[in-house]
């Protein structure tokens, strides 16, 4: 029998319910696997052991009394959380040094969402700062690496959970998506990323973001994996959920569909980029999947407006510019994150009000274009995985994380950030679902290199759909 963390979550979750592997049992495997691995891979900040192997063994007491049939749906299911939100009784740190790092009184709400699905939490994973940014550092703990290439970035903000799920330190996970938070690092894994449309996960949202851009997502192995998950993140009655829900629907054959494919991104009129090579590999790969599984593709050129990055961005960074912090912790701010809040805080409420107007436009113009097609293709991410440190220019060592000395380039940082995955953030702002796939490795076999993947964006509703072509493609 493999081992437990070689097991798919589907699978793993079956033998939990039947009380073949108590939830005891897993937790203490997977609380294995990550004192083994973590410490060079930094997926996690926190690791709450003794929290978790008291919730397994109560996990496995009300199962010894409850049918199967009754048990919650992700009964006794090994699980992390990005250390964004609050799980009750474990320090939340927002990746920032700026902050006191205090245990959490309550569960946040996607936390509390998925412990009444039965899940057992081992911790919080590796984030960036208040989940700024396309890579998981930052200044209180090692930074979250691949996987598959441990000088590389995992990605962000959902980096460490990404990384989690690869290594087989969680069979599965929760991630939250921005701009691109659960896509990036799941291309850069080489797993499945799923970002439901907008209000399809409410748990998921937060009160600090104007323009509604973050959703909460599956980060999986594969598609079979990623609807369980959306089984248990998005209610009966949400737009879009399959009558039977995800898990029953993902395994039916897609209708045949018409695709578009484009390279067009709103960001470079401002950030010119050149696709590397290999996502453009990832971009043929993909095409010739879908077109051998019966898919007509062709061409499809999107207008986007030229106002678009300074709009995003004046969004995006709403809530850093609001989140409370003492002045005189403001120096131990990382770079990116201390600029940025100074541009929020100088930016006028009616600047604020006039950048959400033209996100609305924008999100009314882009739909519509897209409708032309069932789905639109695109690459994932437009280069490689990234060496840890690059974005910043601090390169960390393994050994020297606390000391390094980020540049101050905020600019330089974040202009980066944008020409390495420029086709994620306008799919949060039209509220539309999309899913990135593992269809191509640099070193040409699955498996060898590093990962590098395709994005299918679809219509509100369209989560089963993208999930069904998911697992029509073998993913």
């Amino acid at each position: 029998m493999p081992e437990l963390h070689e097991l798919p979550a589907v699978a793993l979750r079956d033998l939990l319910r039947k009380g073949q592997v108590s939830a005891a049992e897993a937790a203490a495997h997977f609380l294995a696997r990550i004192e083994q691995q973590n410490p060079l891979l930094g997926a996690f900040i926190t690791v709450a052991a003794e929290q978790a192997m008291a919730d397994a063994r109560t996990a496995d007491s009300v199962r010894s009394h409850t049918p199967s049939g009754e048990l919650p749906l992700l009964h006794g299911m090994p699980l992390a959380f990005k250390d964004l939100t609050d799980v009750a009784g474990v320090v939340t740190t927002h990746g920032s040094a700026a902050l006191d790092h205090k245990p959490a009184p309550a569960d946040g709400p996607l936390v509390a969402l998925l412990k009444e699905a039965g899940v057992t939490p081992l911790g919080k994973t590796q984030v960036p700062e208040f989940g700024l940014t396309a890579y998981s550092e930052n200044r209180i703990a090692p930074p979250s690496r691949n996987p598959h290439a441990l000088s590389r970035s995992s990605g962000g903000s959902s980096g460490g959970s990404a990384a989690a799920v690869a290594a087989g330190l969680l069979p599965f996970a929760p991630g939250t998506d921005g701009g691109g938070s659960v896509r990036i690092p799941a291309a850069a894994c080489g797993l499945v990323g799923l970002k439901p449309g907008r209000g399809v996960v409410p748990a998921g949202e937060s009160a600090g973001d104007p323009a509604r851009l973050v959703v909460a997502g599956p980060i999986a192995r594969d598609s079979v994996d990623a609807a369980l998950m959306m089984d248990a993140l998005a209610a009966p009655g949400a737009a879009g959920r399959p009558d039977g829900g995800y898990l029953a629907a993902v395994g039916q054959e897609p209708p045949r569909l018409r695709i578009g494919i484009s390279l067009d991104s709103p960001w470079s009129g401002t950030f010119p980029f050149i696709p590397e090579q290999d996502a453009l590999d990832a971009l043929r790969v993909g095409g010739d999947l879908l077109e051998h599984a019966g898919h007509a593709l062709s061409d499809a050129s999107i207008r986007y407006d030229n106002r678009y990055p300074d709009a995003f961005t004046s969004a995006w960074t709403a809530a850093v510019g609001a989140a409370r912090i003492s002045p005189h912790r403001e120096a131990l701010l990382a770079p990116l994150t201390r600029t940025f809040r100074r541009r929020a805080q100088q930016r006028s409420p009616a600047k604020l009000a006039e950048s959400l107007a033209f996100l609305r436009q924008f999100q009314h113009d882009t739909v519509a274009q897209y409708a032309q097609w069932d789905l639109v293709l695109m690459p994932s991410l437009a280069q490689a995985p990234r060496p840890v440190g690059w974005f910043t220019g601090a390169m960390h060592g393994t050994d020297r994380w606390p000391a390094a000395q980020w540049p101050g380039d905020a600019d330089g940082d974040y202009r980066k950030q944008c020409e390495y995955a420029p086709w994620s953030s306008m799919v949060n702002v039209c509220g539309l679902p999309a899913i990135t796939l593992p269809v191509h490795w640099t070193g040409g076999a699955p498996g060898q290199g590093l990962p590098m993947g395709i994005q299918l964006v679809g219509p509100m509703g369209s989560e089963s759909l993208l999930l069904q072509v998911a697992r029509q493609l073998g993913f």
